[in-house]
């Protein structure tokens, strides 16, 4: 039986590049929904297909590693 690859080998550029594409995804299908709303058509599976959308930008963002100096105090923001 074949295996997934779990493990992915991407620098912050290639990571940036998906995460932007997804966010242009997701603004063209809000700009879609808006459009077969105004349709009065049923727009249920492009809320499922934005919603997988975000999900997965979610699920980037918690998977990466932020830098936070070890000696110096952490001001965020």
């Amino acid at each position: 039986m074949t295996k997934y690859n779990r493990q992915f080998d991407l620098n912050r550029e290639e990571l940036d590049l998906i995460e932007t594409a997804l966010r242009e995804r997701t603004a063209n299908l809000v700009d879609a929904k808006r459009v077969v709303a105004n349709d009065n058509e049923p727009v249920a599976h492009l809320d499922d297909t934005i919603r997988a959308g975000e999900v997965l930008l979610g699920r980037l963002h918690n998977q990466k590693v932020f830098y936070r100096p070890k000696k110096a105090v952490y001001v965020g923001g």
